[in-house]
């Protein structure tokens, strides 16, 4: 059991080549016993962006401030506040902020990939 105020859990720079701007806060995980699902936030700063990239694993992300554009297979996709996006494993994708202010997203991913 767990139960913690996200914004005491310690953040992370993301140090992955063609990250930007990007910190991670690892809010349930197999720390904490979590066995089936790892539950992230990500917090992109304006004109920041997470690597393009693909995995084997399906995530799904809630933005929960902010906004941005979602890249998936080539083409953009504007997002906001309370978009929800599911990507699928496999496929190449990236999330950035072009907004003003902090992009802030949960992201849910398998136990087993982080």
């Amino acid at each position: 059991m767990k139960i913690e105020k996200s914004s005491n859990i310690s953040k992370s720079a993301v140090e992955i080549e063609g990250a930007q701007g990007v910190e991670i806060r690892w809010l349930i995980s197999k720390d904490d016993g979590a066995e089936n699902f790892s539950m992230r936030m990500f917090e992109i700063q304006p004109g920041g962006n997470t690597p393009l990239h693909t995995h084997p694993h399906e995530h799904e992300v809630y933005a929960i401030e902010g906004s941005g554009v979602f890249v998936y297979e080539g083409q953009e996709h504007g997002f906001g506040a309370e978009y929800v996006i599911f990507v699928p494993g496999g496929k190449k994708h990236q999330f950035r902020n072009t907004g003003d202010s902090v992009l802030r997203m949960l992201c849910l991913i398998p136990a087993s990939a982080g």
